[in-house]
């Protein structure tokens, strides 16, 4: 009779955990899974719930429509009107192939569809929609399209934003697809060894090269004991590692201001040594190097790993940008931003109104700070210093006749082949309209050669026609 008691509660201790585990795993299923596999691109059912809504439009800043749903048959059939100019803006909502871009980020918003409560859900039950909102973006059409123009037969990206609030007014990234014939070159573009998929604006990393000087400059002025005088020799012997400058140039004596306008690597590896990884780290971290941006499509994270156990030479490398740095071209549109804007770091935006059927704005993206990469006297500094580079230094080439431009250019060390060329920089300095960040993939000449004429081609154009 023991026995079979013994045996009866076994069965029932059992079940009892089974059922507790069952309840868990629900629960966690319900907290932590449902939204994500809900929302999941490839989910059928949301799929056939979508049939029935026209997807809202997508326009740029001033009303251009970008893309589009009309009705084919019993659906509706998605229209890109521009081809691969927005396809790592706007993406691509396909059923086979799932959604990308904003297309996904902003899908409810799309389909005018409430965010999933239970209460959002009956009321999308209830009350279905039949027609999406519209998004309407900071993008400028014009100075996109200029942007991608002035990359083609490159790879690589530009972002050009408006450092005082955030807005982006292009953001380009070749290789790129076509959105509307994907059906056709699917297998192709999967297959591409150069990633036309990758978003290099917000996903790609780069090696930064001589543009982040300009965050290591900041760290030198705020390490108020630092000796800012030095004499340059072409190169300098850090940990037994020999260290030289472009083309081993000896620069002479120089100061803080003179080494950011000559682009002295010697001058920036041995002071980014004596401002000790630390100090460094702290900055860079203000500048968003190692922490999320919040923006309306993923981010890539930059990094610079100063909390490992790195030794002199890493520290001398990354106060250069190479070594163990890595950056997103949009990270560094934001440090450029952040110095044009007194020190303080705006949040980027790319959605600036979601407008409902009605043509009523039922959101609006305000600025908003999200860090202070310097206090303002120190962005001043460190603005002058640009403006100087940009006068007499390594930027000329971004000079605009009548109007003071701030920047700096980069030449990037890659170790799997050429060079990056880089720029950073923004105009007119002394009342920002336009910060922007150009790098090119493997261009294998200087950033100042590469890429600022490049930026300073957008500038100008951003500057006379963005109202």
């Amino acid at each position: 009779m023991d026995k079979e008691l013994k045996r009866i509660i076994t069965v029932l201790v059992g079940i009892c955990i089974l059922f507790v585990s069952l309840v868990a795993y629900l629960s966690y299923f319900q907290v932590f899974k449902a939204e994500s596999i809900k929302m999941n691109s490839y989910n059928k059912r949301l799929w056939i719930n979508e049939e029935k809504i026209l997807r809202g439009s997508i326009i740029d800043r001033d009303g251009k429509i970008l893309a589009y749903s009309e009705k084919e048959g019993e659906t509706y059939k998605r229209i890109y009107n521009y081809g691969s100019l927005y396809s790592h803006i706007i993406g691509y909502s396909y059923r086979e192939y799932g959604k990308v871009g904003l297309e996904l980020e902003y899908n409810n918003a799309l389909l005018n569809i409430s965010d999933s409560t239970p209460l959002n859900e009956l009321k999308n039950i209830v009350i279905p929609n039949t027609e999406g909102n519209t998004l309407k973006l900071t993008i400028d059409h014009h100075i996109q399209e200029y942007a991608r123009n002035l990359l083609k037969g490159k790879k690589g990206s530009i972002v050009a934003m408006n450092p005082k609030t955030g807005e982006m007014y292009a953001m380009v990234s070749l290789p790129d697809f076509n959105p509307s014939a994907l059906k056709e070159n699917w297998s192709n573009i999967v297959e591409d060894e150069n990633s036309p998929f990758l978003n290099r604006a917000t996903s790609g990393l780069y090696t930064p090269g001589s543009t982040f000087k300009v965050i290591t400059a900041v760290a030198a002025i705020e390490k108020t004991d630092l000796d800012r005088e030095y004499e340059c020799k072409g190169s300098t012997k850090i940990d037994g590692y020999v260290l030289k400058d472009y083309n081993s140039k000896a620069h002479g004596k120089l100061n803080l201001e003179e080494a950011l306008v000559k682009s002295c690597n010697t001058y920036f590896a041995e002071k980014g040594v004596l401002i000790g990884k630390e100090k460094l780290g702290e900055v860079t971290e203000r500048f968003m190097i190692n922490k999320k941006i919040p923006f309306d499509l993923p981010t890539a994270k930059s990094t610079f790993p100063y909390k490992d156990n790195i030794g002199k030479t890493d520290i001398a490398a990354a106060s250069i940008g190479q070594g163990k740095v890595l950056v997103t071209p949009l990270n560094m549109a934001l440090v450029a931003s952040s110095v044009a804007n007194k020190g303080e770091m705006v949040k980027p935006i790319l959605v600036k109104e979601i407008i409902s059927p009605e043509g009523k704005v039922i959101r609006q993206s305000q600025p908003q700070t999200i860090s202070r990469g310097a206090d303002i006297f120190t962005a001043n500094e460190v603005k002058n210093m640009m403006v100087e580079g940009v006068k007499r230094g390594t930027s000329k080439n971004a000079s605009i006749k009548n109007i003071r431009v701030a920047g700096k250019t980069g030449t990037a060390e890659n170790p799997s082949g050429k060079a990056h060329a880089w720029f950073i920089g923004f105009a007119p300095a002394d009342d920002p309209q336009i910060a922007v960040a150009v790098v090119l993939e493997e261009e294998g000449s200087t950033g100042g050669q590469a890429a600022a004429p490049i930026a300073r081609n957008i500038m100008i154009e951003a500057i006379n026609t963005i109202k």
